[in-house]
């Protein structure tokens, strides 16, 4: 049975840290006009579908096309002005206060971005040290680091279409992180990025340490086909894709990545692109591949991927437990703890890792489109962490044709990106994109994907 629900024109007040603004900050957000508006309402949008949408944006956007949001400067701070938002974001008429919580994240940070950051007269993206500093600003302006906590959290990688085993199996892992006081940290979508926090929750629960940190880290491209999930009760809206890797691992005392997609692929890569890199050869960062049994093909797969294209070296930067969620839980919190000691040892920060060495090339934003994609550069011949930064780009670009809107587009308008380079290389990339394809990984709801990108060789 499907239930038809009008659209809510209302006005809120925002929460967290929009509740105590200066003048002149309430004056800039207010005036927020243009390309960053546009960006505003779709991701307030998207947190105010949460729940309700699958990983198709386009969709959304037509569906709520005439949704529409203002901020205003009123004697209080400042009052959001909503006409016809999803009805699913209000319960008798007044809105979920999670959800008015995760507004009020998405407001502050894309504010912040374009306002203060990004007017900056030494705004600079080619200069990688600008960048780190940049991630660090809106962590900080976000709340998000916290010197008092001793190194706890967990960032949980996977898929949002995944089978409903895989997600329990995810779940039962974020029950066992949670027992042992590890908070968790996902992309906030659905899928492996909500299982963890779920069982988290429970686990924080009998140890009596409610409220957890359940962090979500995300961008305006991908909110929107991955809105946040209910449990996620701390956001964080970075500019680019980019920029949400690098605050991923910069932030996190440890990494678990569960079976996923293009998606899940492209942070693989981008994490063990920093971790071949010379300066970070004595770096402490445990990393667990993990799923259920039945995920067991799934690791060979990318296990197999990354030896042929990166080595073994690259390999042996990550283990892989399969079926056990207890002993996840375990080497995660003994890896956690020998972070803690190292960084003491190091004088170094529990709550921000400012001595990963990030290539610049790792931190550029690369925008797909058919141009860029077919330029890329892919052969075994390169240094190991420049084609993790080309295969990492590669993937991001698949991603976009996937789920993201203007990626969807592009895809409808001139045909699947080309992806070329060397044989051998092409052939590992076309098997393993294509037993993503079999196992369903690739969308949400979808009887027959139709690739948004083509191989040559």
């Amino acid at each position: 049975m499907q239930f038809m629900f009008d659209p809510v024109s209302t006005h809120v007040y925002p929460l967290g840290t929009l509740n105590a603004l200066s003048k002149k900050e309430i004056e800039r957000i207010s005036k927020t006009t243009g390309e960053v508006a546009q960006i505003l309402r779709e991701c307030a949008l998207a947190v105010l579908s949460l729940g309700e949408q699958g990983d198709d944006a386009e969709s959304m956007f037509m569906k709520y096309k005439d949704f529409s949001i203002e901020v205003h400067e009123v004697n209080r701070g400042l009052r959001l002005d909503l006409k016809n938002a999803p009805e699913c974001a209000f319960v008798d008429g007044k809105m979920i206060r999670g959800i008015r919580e995760l507004l009020s994240a998405v407001i502050r940070d894309i504010t912040y971005f374009h306002s203060e950051i990004k007017n900056e007269s030494d705004y600079d993206e080619t200069n990688s040290t600008y960048l780190t500093n940049m991630v660090f600003e809106i962590l900080r302006n976000a709340k998000i680091l916290n010197s008092q906590i001793e190194p706890n959290l967990a960032v949980c990688w996977g898929g949002h279409s995944i089978s409903r085993n895989e997600y329990d199996y995810s779940k039962t892992v974020g029950y066992e992180l949670g027992l042992r006081g590890i908070d968790i940290c996902t992309g906030c979508g659905p899928g492996a990025m909500k299982g963890p926090m779920k069982g988290a929750t429970f686990g924080h629960a009998k140890q009596r340490t409610l409220p957890g940190r359940y962090l979500g880290i995300t961008e305006p491209g991908i909110i929107a086909a991955e809105s946040p999930n209910p449990i996620c009760n701390q956001l964080v809206v970075l500019p680019d894709i980019e920029k949400r890797l690098e605050a991923f691992v910069r932030i996190a005392h440890g990494i678990i990545v569960f079976p996923g997609g293009a998606g899940t692929a492209e942070e693989i890569l981008y994490l063990l692109g920093i971790l071949l890199h010379e300066e970070n050869k004595g770096a402490q960062l445990p990393v667990i591949f993990t799923g259920p049994k039945s995920a067991e093909k799934y690791f060979v797969a990318i296990n197999q991927f990354i030896e042929f294209t990166l080595g073994k070296e690259a390999a042996s930067k990550y283990q892989i437990i399969v079926d056990d969620p207890v002993e996840v839980a375990r080497v995660m919190k003994e890896g956690i703890q020998n972070v803690q000691e190292f960084r003491i040892k190091n004088n170094e920060s529990f709550y921000f890792n400012w001595n990963l060495k990030i290539s610049h090339e790792f931190q550029i934003p690369f925008i797909p489109d058919h141009e860029s994609m077919s330029r890329l550069e892919l052969s075994r011949s390169l240094p190991k962490n420049e084609l993790a930064a080309n295969l990492r780009r590669a993937f991001s670009g698949i991603v976009a044709g996937n789920i993201k809107a203007d990626g969807v587009r592009q895809i409808r308008e001139k045909g699947p990106f080309i992806i070329k380079g060397e044989v051998d290389l092409m052939d590992a990339i076309d098997r393993l994109l294509q037993f993503f394809v079999d196992q369903g990984r690739m969308k949400m709801a979808v009887e027959k994907y139709e690739p948004c990108y083509r191989v040559e060789k």
